[in-house]
């Protein structure tokens, strides 16, 4: 099944991944939700190519997720910032968070650890 077949799906699950069922929006998300809001500072902490970070900032954009204002205008610089629809996606990210930090702790490597 492709994702826009899943636009139309019966189950919420499968319909919200169509917005945020990859790791690069998820990570432009927990950047949002860290204080973050211009490309270049996501693409430095979320390791995405210029094309993926575009193509995920439009489609959180044109969901109603983020919200693109002009904060430069020679040259043309925009912010993404979260809209009311967007801030409400924090229990889900906050749900990953958890359950990450208990089920995938981070593993420290031997040679940092005798330091």
């Amino acid at each position: 099944m492709k994702w826009a077949e899943l636009e139309e799906n019966w189950c919420p699950v499968a319909r919200t991944l169509t917005v945020v069922g990859d790791r690069w929006t998820l990570l432009i998300l927990r950047d949002c939700f860290l204080g973050y809001s211009k490309f270049e500072e996501f693409a430095e902490n979320t390791g995405a190519t210029r094309h993926i970070l575009a193509s995920r900032l439009k489609r959180l954009v044109s969901t109603g997720i983020l919200e693109r204002t002009l904060y430069n205008e020679r040259p043309k610089r925009y912010q993404y910032v979260l809209t009311e629809k967007g801030k409400e996606f924090a229990p889900a990210l906050l749900a990953f968070r958890d359950w990450g930090k208990k089920h995938m702790p981070v593993r420290r490597s031997v040679s940092a650890t005798k330091e």
